[in-house]
């Protein structure tokens, strides 16, 4: 079962451009965006482990992001 609402994410593909988004692609961007969401979560942990803190900060985030960029 997914986390991230779909409602929420197919307003994000209508604000970007798409005109429709039908249910499987839906379920499709659900996946994938909660997929990118763990993966950078997991290098952003790494990241803040590293610099001895337990918990994220944003500066993590953004260089786990430009990391996988």
């Amino acid at each position: 079962m997914a986390d991230l609402p779909i409602a929420a994410v197919v307003r994000i593909a209508k604000k970007n451009g798409a005109e429709r988004v039908g249910s499987d692609a839906a379920g499709a961007l659900v996946g994938k965006a909660e997929d990118y969401i763990a993966n950078l979560t997991k290098e952003a942990n790494r990241l803040a482990l590293h610099a001895g803190r337990k918990t994220i900060k944003e500066e993590d985030v953004k260089m786990a992001a430009e990391k996988s960029a």
